[in-house]
């Protein structure tokens, strides 16, 4: 059963139930179900454009929602399906949430709320790059003293976050109807705009919306030698008596260890361990024309090393901007093993919202729309504000809690999310 194989047209189809399909989860033996059809992807998995993890999460499960939400060019990718198609599934579940977010989607994109508006993403990206003239202009012109250098900065941490901004949506193809224009202007933005691989944000990144804070396979929260995170971790870690920290302290020394270090030290080396594991050098290329720019821009001013410190310093400051921003959505939600799920469920209550306004659109590149973007991770951000109403109506139906929050609110639950962790595994750790 572990080898892929296809059907012939004269060949019966072969039936599975469930209890079959979900004994296939094994790296040498790894099945899952999109729209009813069951197919090997033992084998595919290695080829899979999105990585070998991001499907395999989803062996012995269905897929299907997952698929339809991080797929545009759905009739392209069936075609890969074909030769691992090993028959259908006997019995279907039926499960009417599905069923009422699968016609939620087919009205979203009948009221062309995936279709994109370009002026949008043009006027961002050209306040990026007016950012980014600006700080060389304000070193070049008024010279290297304290005032020129910090406004300098701030101009190029505008200019990086919102790039990462930018980034997220060409990652996630949501600006052109060509899934190679996204690709590339992807590559031109992380890449060239700032220096970092757009593969290794791909491998990282879709895992965490398929599988959002899931234990070992969301790896935005797979962090167990610094912090311990929900309620389930914490509680076997203390059990076992593992942890090499004061994890009744997390939420303070995350003051230290998350939002000043995230960019500047682990982001890097991860960043770089990719690249050269994986022999990336597309990537690596686009990372090396990002350093080029950047002293071309700042050296002439500041020298190499000075150059280098700017470029710390300024990933120093846009290092908090992100933390904060992109795990006020998560951190504070539930944290376990895999519920297995529909997708509406999952995602909420694994997200949650933080209130629109023109500064927090901004400043958070729309992610305040946590919950539309994980719903649907290919609609343009723009239009997250129309389908909001929609979602809410679903999810009043089937009694699916929507949170949204303010945005100090959303940040001060990372803490208490943070302490009430560290809590359960002081007393996981010294009381049982």
């Amino acid at each position: 059963m572990g080898q892929e194989s296809h059907l012939n047209a004269d060949s019966v189809v072969q039936e599975y139930d469930w209890d079959e399909i979900r004994k296939h989860t094994t790296k040498e033996d790894k099945w899952l179900v999109i729209n009813d059809n069951v197919y090997n992807i033992t084998t595919w998995s290695k080829r899979h454009p999105g990585g070998a993890k991001i499907i395999s999460h989803f062996a012995g499960q269905d897929a299907t929602e997952a698929w339809t939400a991080m797929h545009n060019n759905k009739e392209y990718v069936s075609k890969f399906l074909k030769p691992i198609h090993i028959g259908r599934v006997k019995d279907t579940i039926q499960d009417e949430v599905k069923e009422d977010f699968s016609k939620l989607r087919q009205t979203v994109e009948d009221l062309g709320y995936f279709k994109v508006n370009p002026l949008f993403y043009i006027a961002h990206l050209a306040h990026i790059i007016m950012c980014d003239m600006l700080a060389c202009f304000t070193l070049s012109y008024f010279g290297v003293g304290w005032p020129s250098y910090l406004l300098a900065a701030v101009f190029l941490t505008t200019a990086q976050a919102q790039a990462g901004w930018s980034q997220h949506d060409y990652g996630h193809l949501s600006v052109f109807n060509s899934g190679k224009l996204n690709h590339l202007m992807h590559y031109f933005v992380i890449g060239h705009l700032k220096g970092t691989s757009s593969h290794w944000w791909n491998f990282r990144h879709f895992q965490h919306h398929v599988k959002p804070n899931v234990y070992l396979k969301d790896p935005d929260i797979t962090i167990p030698k610094l912090f311990l995170l929900g309620d389930n971790m914490p509680q076997w870690w203390g059990s076992k008596r593992k942890g090499i920290m004061p994890y009744n302290w997390q939420h303070r020394y995350f003051f230290i260890f998350g939002p000043p270090l995230l960019l500047p030290t682990y982001f890097h080396a991860e960043n770089l361990y990719f690249v050269f594991k994986r022999r990336d050098w597309v990537g690596l290329m686009w990372m090396f024309s990002f350093f080029v720019r950047f002293y071309y821009m700042f050296g002439p001013s500041l020298g190499l090393w000075g150059a280098f410190k700017l470029y710390m310093f300024v990933r120093f400051i846009e290092s908090h901007w992100f933390v904060w921003v992109t795990q006020m959505n998560h951190i504070p939600m539930d944290i376990g093993k895999d519920p297995g799920s529909n997708w509406l469920t999952h995602q909420l209550a694994a997200t949650c919202n933080v209130e629109s306004s023109m500064f927090n659109d901004w400043f958070t590149g729309h992610l305040n729309y946590q919950i539309e973007h994980h719903l649907f991770p290919t609609m343009p951000r723009h239009n997250y504000h129309k389908v909001t109403p929609l979602v809410k109506s679903l999810c009043k139906k089937h009694n699916v809690e929507y949170q949204c929050k303010t945005l100090q609110s959303a940040w001060w639950d990372i803490v208490k999310s943070l302490k009430k962790s560290g809590e359960i595994w002081y007393d996981a750790y010294y009381n049982q």
